[in-house]
């Protein structure tokens, strides 16, 4: 299919060259490098996730600690309630709008001039 040769890659490399720049060559290639280490490592480390994973069986699940299950504290519980006020006012405004322009839609379907 595609066999490079040396003459196929000079002039790769310089087509490169061109479009990059000599400035900025050097800053693609280490971020290249450092792209391809994280690419290698973290390969690396699903194999070796595998691995311990085949050597230890199964998973366990871990079970909350009932403290963790207890209700939220109340500056959390205070954020919860406007954040859930916030909500529901936005719904309502949300069906008036839309009431709104159901309401102007049939009146144009009926002729009605729109008096707003």
């Amino acid at each position: 299919m595609f066999d490079p040769s040396a003459p196929h890659i000079i002039i790769l490399l310089v087509v490169v060259l061109l479009l990059f720049g000599s400035t900025r060559l050097p800053g693609a290639a280490q971020a290249l490098g450092k792209s391809m280490h994280i690419f290698k490592r973290s390969v690396k480390g699903m194999d070796d996730d595998q691995d311990k994973q085949d050597e230890n069986g199964p998973k366990t699940v871990v079970q909350p600690t009932p403290r963790e299950l207890t209700s939220p504290q109340p500056s959390q519980q205070a954020q919860i309630d406007a954040l859930q006020r916030q909500l529901n006012e936005l719904q309502r405004q949300g069906q008036s709008a839309a009431g709104d322009t159901q309401q102007a839609s049939g009146q144009a379907a009926a002729g009605q001039p729109d008096n707003r």
